[in-house]
């Protein structure tokens, strides 16, 4: 007898957990460039976002894990990201996405 596949799967829970999740480096990310708490999660970013039309890179998907302490494998993913700007140009906060990519990356760089 085989399984029925009905196109979904069962996520673990997106409950951050404040026991594990280290929130240290997310709060100094934020020190750093408070404009960051404005951010609404419009997703924009990601929409105009030029290395997520060629690979699986979704900076708003990246930027909410790091805010909620999820750093493992942030920094790798981030270095798919080309610079280009697209996505500053059409955050509706004006938030320096470019500069938020090079802090979060240097701020991990040490992870």
């Amino acid at each position: 007898m085989s399984t029925l596949n009905f196109g979904y799967g069962i996520n673990r829970a997106r409950a951050i957990d404040l026991d594990t999740n280290d929130l240290g480096k997310s709060n100094a990310i934020i020190a750093e460039m408070p404009e960051l708490q404005t951010c609404i999660g419009c997703g924009s970013c990601t929409a105009s976002c030029s290395a997520g039309a060629i690979t699986n890179f979704n900076f708003r998907k990246l930027h909410t894990a790091v805010r909620r302490g999820e750093y493992k494998g942030i920094y790798e993913e981030l270095s798919k990201c080309m610079l280009c700007g697209k996505c500053q140009l059409v955050c509706p906060r004006g938030i320096n996405t470019r500069a938020l990519v090079m802090l979060i990356k240097r701020k991990l760089g040490d992870f």
